[in-house]
């Protein structure tokens, strides 16, 4: 007769679950319902422990929703840039004019935007004019057409 190796028959044998660390509320749930179930008719369950086993699940629900919520404000922050500022292309933006030699503002400007990219995690509005600028530098949306002067020329004018 040959002997038969246990270590050999436990390791062929497939897990049917694996136990989690956390509890979700529907494992809760189930577990409040059989002890209500499965109490002993002539000594119930306590008010005061079923009250605190209610609250407990309660918290849980709550903890639970929160975690969701969060979860979706954390997707909603993860849209891209590009699909976040889209609904631009097409509308006239103003915003700041700045002499690239000296750093000073000169007044505004205004363009249509045609494009928008990404740079290093920031939108970049490209423009009609040929000029690409941070979305986060816009004084003004409007879908107006452009007028024929920029301000930037009619605050030189008023000097």
């Amino acid at each position: 007769m040959s002997k038969i190796d246990p270590s050999l028959y436990l390791s062929n044998q497939t897990k049917t679950r694996t136990p989690s660390p956390e509890m979700g509320k529907d494992a809760f749930l189930k577990i409040l319902m059989t002890q209500l179930q499965n109490q002993d008719p002539t000594s119930p369950m306590d008010d005061k422990e079923f009250i605190s086993q209610m609250a407990q699940f309660s918290t849980l629900e709550q903890m639970t929703n929160m975690t969701e919520s969060i979860n979706a404000l954390v997707q909603s922050q993860l849209i891209s840039p590009v699909v976040q500022y889209s609904h631009m292309i097409g509308k006239t933006v103003t915003y700041p004019n700045y002499n690239e030699e000296t750093g000073v503002n000169e007044g505004t400007k205004q363009s249509k935007v045609v494009a928008v990219s990404q740079q290093d995690g920031w939108a970049v509005l490209e423009l009609e004019n040929g000029e690409k600028i941070y979305a986060d530098a816009i004084l003004q949306v409007s879908d107006q057409e452009i007028a024929d002067k920029d301000t930037s020329d009619e605050k030189q004018d008023e000097s």
